[in-house]
């Protein structure tokens, strides 16, 4: 299984970027879709998730009513829209999933994950 990450670049504040996860390797029907990023000198931190088992979405403080997570099940690919952009969302963002499903509860823990994307750098300038 491979996932990979783009979209990712270099943005003024309050603008906007989407990225992109395409999976491949195998079809992924009820697994959850996640977004973490680690900013430079910061400790990784979980963005956004989407539980394909019941279409339930999941977001980190730092970031809800801004971004948005989806998913296209016919491209094996999953997004975040990202609005409003600050500063502070400058990262590296991960895209990652698993083999199974999942628990609520742990939808937000990095640790949970099985596949991650090589991750792709958003720069937001003020």
């Amino acid at each position: 299984v491979q996932l990979q990450a783009s979209g990712g670049g270099l943005v003024q504040a309050g603008g906007s970027l989407r990225l992109s996860c395409a999976a491949s390797g195998r079809t992924f029907s009820s697994e959850p879709m996640a977004w973490f990023r680690r900013a430079p000198g910061k400790e990784r931190e979980f963005v956004a998730a989407i539980d394909t088992w019941n279409g339930s979405t999941f977001y980190g403080d730092s970031v809800k009513g801004r971004f948005t997570i989806s998913r296209d099940k016919s491209k094996n690919t999953w997004y975040l829209e990202m609005n409003s952009l600050k500063p502070e969302d400058t990262a590296v963002y991960y895209c990652a999933t698993r083999n199974r499903r999942i628990v609520t509860s742990a939808i937000d823990r990095a640790g949970q994950y099985d596949y991650w994307g090589q991750g792709t750098l958003v720069t937001v300038s003020s």
